[in-house]
């Protein structure tokens, strides 16, 4: 394989633990977006009185109801889906990695996801799952971008590729039924990822995660979009409906729209 030695060691990493997290150079695109999310919130909230962003987002539980969480956040996603800025810069600033462990023709998807997990609050659990399992892919990958740091019981875990065969037969047993069954069984291999604002998460979404009752003192703010290659195989998330086109090159572009003369 025509693989250079750098790249090699991202893709044994990725290929080990079925997770990256990496630093992207260009730590000002990083700002920038979360200075965008600052000009998402109502005026009530932010003000020029606080120290910095950091603060506003790590304490936003001071100034949002539990209640009305779920429509500040949609309200929110509804805002950063408004134009495609937000998921550009997340590609630039993800792209040397995509290159390397997807492919340089790509879709993304077209709506940006954003989780805000208060502390102390249970309405916002994502448990345990494996994507795949209800249908999506296996080629996808998810960008994962915290506006915060995310430590402890403030992040979301996941079971490492290096400990996947271990119960793989043991997922696939009529016994185990519930997500929460599959959690005590796997819960002594899961890894929890310390994931600090300025870094990125790319991982393997076929592998089991999720997270639990943030129990931290402060508010977890997190972002996630999904990548694939153009021409893998798609399952029930489809291009043009969940997916769309970002890097398709002339050739492919030529090849696709070809027809034999006379046709």
């Amino acid at each position: 394989m025509y693989i250079e030695k750098k790249e090699q060691a991202v893709i044994q990493n990725f290929e080990k633990n079925g997770y990256l997290i990496f630093k992207p150079e260009e730590q000002k695109i990083l700002n920038n977006i979360r200075s965008k999310f600052i000009s998402f919130l109502p005026k009530k909230i932010y003000n020029k009185k606080y120290k910095n962003e950091a603060y506003i987002f790590n304490n936003i539980h001071k100034y949002i109801e539990k209640k009305k969480l779920n429509n500040f956040r949609l309200d929110i996603i509804n805002k950063i889906n408004t134009t495609s800025e937000i998921k550009e810069k997340i590609y630039k600033l993800s792209k040397k990695y995509l290159d390397v462990l997807v492919g340089n023709e790509l879709v993304i998807q077209k709506r940006i996801n954003l989780s805000i997990q208060l502390p102390k609050d249970s309405s916002s659990l994502l448990p345990l799952h494996a994507d795949t399992w209800s249908g999506v892919s296996p080629f996808e990958i998810v960008i994962w971008l915290p506006l915060v740091n995310c430590y402890e019981t403030k992040t979301m875990y996941i079971l490492p590729s290096y400990k996947m065969k271990k119960y793989e037969s043991k997922l696939i047993n009529k016994k185990t039924k519930s997500s929460e069954q599959i959690f005590n069984l796997i819960k002594k291999d899961l890894i929890w990822l310390k994931v600090n604002y300025g870094e990125i998460l790319v991982f393997d979404q076929s592998l089991p995660h999720g997270n639990i009752v943030n129990k931290e003192k402060e508010t977890r703010w997190s972002m996630n979009i999904r990548f694939k290659g153009l021409f893998t195989p798609y399952g029930d998330k489809k291009i043009g409906e969940f997916f769309e086109p970002i890097t398709l090159k002339p050739v492919s572009k030529k090849g696709i729209n070809y027809k034999l003369p006379g046709q």
